[in-house]
């Protein structure tokens, strides 16, 4: 097992505590650098931990459980438009990065207006792709009432959040339901604003937890942050590509940030203990920008195909 942790320090001496971490058996999820300050976001063993902690120390640097880090969260706005975007959204986003989640941020085409918001399978598809969901919807009741068959039908477990206080029953397939976060036309702040962010924060690592516990029951073939190595040692592509976090980690597999067409093949000939990547994963098309979705078969898969 593999704790999940944050490091903040210097870029002085940051290659002892990567090289630590590699020399453990652990994993790199995500580097930042902004001007001289680094931000991991790593995963070790468990017995190892209080040996990141002392070289956190004698860096100088801080170091955080995170949760939320191999996990990708779709943060999901009715839509992108200037005139209904909540604002909490972005301070959503902002404030989920901060506990190592990697988040997008997803605006249907038709979600505003009560009478004439929709949601596409396209759209549903690409929300499906996420560990977790949530929907930031806007200040009045009737209308997150209303807006309910946005997310009724979706297979991955969704939070919503608005301003009004409300019982999550009273919203049909909501899993949780987070009040203090309407549409305001500033930033979120203050203190009841960060009040109602952390209690975001606690809901979302609770679900986390409850699916990371659902899933050990029938756990994934290999861990997703194996995969996530396994890809970035063997195909040299992936030092081209620009975008933040080119493998991206899910709990139950990775996104690569190459297009479909052109790697496929070579993804899917990613070898891990002496076998292909597509024997022991599947291997897709992802509705973002054509990248390839590995969704990794959990140990049942085994039983099946024995069968």
């Amino acid at each position: 097992m593999y704790e999940t942790l944050t490091f903040n320090g210097g870029v002085h001496k940051s290659e002892e505590i990567k090289e630590l971490i590699e020399d453990l058996g652990g994993f790199i999820l995500q580097e930042s650098i902004q001007q001289m300050e680094l931000v991991l976001n790593i995963a070790v063993p468990l017995e190892d931990v209080d040996k990141i902690e002392s070289k956190s120390k004698e860096l100088l640097g801080k170091l955080s459980v995170a949760p939320m880090a191999g996990s990708e969260i779709a943060i999901v706005s009715p839509t992108l438009a200037r005139h209904h975007l909540p604002h909490a959204a972005c301070d959503i986003s902002e404030y989920l990065r901060e506990y190592g989640a990697k988040d997008n941020m997803i605006g249907l085409a038709r979600g505003d207006g009560k009478g004439t918001s929709g949601i596409t399978e396209e759209e549903r598809s690409l929300i499906e792709e996420h560990d977790i969901a949530v929907f930031a919807l806007g200040s009045f009741e009737n209308c997150i009432k209303e807006k309910a068959f946005l997310y009724d039908n979706i297979d991955i477990p969704v939070i919503v959040t608005g301003s009004p206080y409300l019982d999550v029953a009273d919203l049909p397939g909501a899993d949780a339901y987070v009040g203090g976060l309407g549409r305001i036309p500033r930033r979120l702040r203050r203190g009841p604003d960060i009040r109602a962010l952390d209690n975001l924060v606690e809901t979302i690592e609770k679900i986390l937890n409850d699916k990371k516990r659902e899933m050990a029951l029938d756990a994934p073939l290999v861990p997703s942050i194996v995969v996530k190595n396994a890809i970035e040692n063997q195909v040299k592509e992936i030092k081209d590509v620009i975008s933040p976090a080119p493998v991206t980690s899910q709990l139950d597999g990775v996104r690569v940030k190459l297009n479909y067409d052109s790697y496929v093949d070579v993804i899917a000939n990613v070898v891990i203990d002496g076998k292909k990547l597509s024997e022991l994963a599947e291997i897709k098309r992802s509705f973002m920008y054509d990248y390839i979705l590995v969704k990794i078969n959990s140990e049942s898969s085994l039983i099946e195909d024995s069968n």
